[in-house]
């Protein structure tokens, strides 16, 4: 008699077995990940949560009565993290209560604490507007930026979109963010990288480069964590 360890084996084996070279290989590596299984016993929508989390602990950009707004939000992660640390849900009923918008092209499912802005494109100036009307007073503490574009296989091509989506979210930034805010944004290292950090020196007075340890190791991605915003 097949036990149920081996029927679940079994059928692993068979699914594999349909996939393509480079999709065996996300699932094993998926399946080997030590982050996407911390992410799956704490109820993280997905592993990109122990990044925020990590810089968090170590940079304090995310305190309670913070308005947040998370620019590439799907599946969401990244926004319950934020929804925690600012209180947004009113839970900690000594701290002030924070708040947490996210806006993504994808579908959002909902969650407690945080509204969600989904099938939205953060280029069109309708969609930063609408931010900027949900934002208490108008105004943001804090942007997270992990937005990236569908990858081509052309490095240059897709490093200058991804450019260009940090660029907007600079443009949202100088619309909404407060005095002394803060921008966290995702970048590919490479040819233009030293552009988006240059734009950044203009327009905050601290600029870090980090690569949290939930960042796959062969992947190109970094951070820019800006802080100390100049608003004119």
């Amino acid at each position: 008699m097949i036990s149920r360890v081996q029927r679940r084996l079994f059928h692993t084996t068979a699914e594999r077995l349909k996939k393509t070279p480079a999709e065996q290989r996300w699932l094993a590596r998926q399946l080997s990940d030590p982050y996407v299984k911390s992410a799956r016993q704490q109820n993280y929508r997905c592993r990109s949560a122990f990044k925020l989390l990590e810089i968090d602990e170590k940079h304090g950009i995310l305190q309670p009565g913070f308005s947040v707004i998370d620019c590439g939000a799907a599946p969401g992660a990244w926004s319950q993290v934020a929804v925690h640390r600012v209180n947004a849900t009113g839970s900690d009923p000594e701290a002030p209560v924070g708040f947490v918008v996210g806006v993504d092209l994808l579908h959002i499912p909902p969650l407690d604490g945080a509204l969600f802005l989904p099938h939205s494109d953060l280029l069109q100036p309708a969609v930063q507007a609408r931010i900027q009307e949900s934002l208490p007073a108008g105004e943001a503490h804090v942007i997270l930026n992990d937005m990236a574009p569908n990858a081509s296989g052309i490095r240059e091509l897709d490093q200058q979109r991804l450019a260009e989506l940090c660029l907007c979210v600079l443009g949202l930034a100088r619309m909404v963010l407060g005095p002394g805010g803060t921008l966290l944004c995702k970048f590919w290292d490479g040819v233009h990288s030293r552009l988006i950090q240059n734009r950044l020196t203009e327009l905050f007075r601290e600029v870090k480069t980090l690569k949290p340890r939930a960042s796959r190791k062969e992947s190109s991605e970094i951070y820019f964590l800006a802080k100390r915003y100049r608003k004119s």
